[in-house]
Parts: structure tokens; sequence; C-alpha cells
């Protein structure tokens, strides 16, 4: 599997030298980048079935969020006809 690098750098002009802004714009990349769900999967050790199962239920989550969303969009459509 190939090794992400995630180089998560915050400038303090482009948050205008205000340090609460450049907290939440450095969390903002982090989560982002996923480097903390990262850091969280890798704390204890998960059996490859354990995984291959999460990602199963995680793949599903997902299909049925953008079935719903796709849903939404089209009950949209036809209510503005």
């Amino acid at each position: 599997m190939k090794k992400k690098t995630a180089n998560v750098v915050v400038n303090s002009r482009e948050c205008r030298g205000q340090p609460e802004r450049m907290i939440r714009r450095f969390l903002k990349k982090v989560k982002k980048e996923k480097i903390i769900e990262e850091v969280r999967d890798r704390r204890h050790y998960k059996k490859p079935s354990v995984k291959k199962k999460e990602k199963r239920i995680k793949a599903e989550r997902f299909r049925m969020k953008e079935l719903r969303k796709s849903q939404r969009a089209q009950e949209r459509r036809h209510r503005n006809k």
C-alpha cells in the first residue's frame, strides 16, 4: 500500500495573523486529509477480516447516502414542474 504524505501548512498571512483563525483552518485541513481518522485506525491492530467488513459497511453507507441525495434532487425537479 502506498504511503500517503500530507503536508498541512497554515500561513499567518492567509489567516490575517489571527491565532484562532489559524487553529480553525489547521483543523479543517487535517480533517480534510483524514489524518486524525488514520491515527485512530492505526492505534489498535485490526484483523484483515474486520477491516474488510468495515470497508464494506462504509461503502454501503456511502451508496445509500448518494441514493438518498439523488432521490431528493429528483423530487425537487418534479416539484418545480
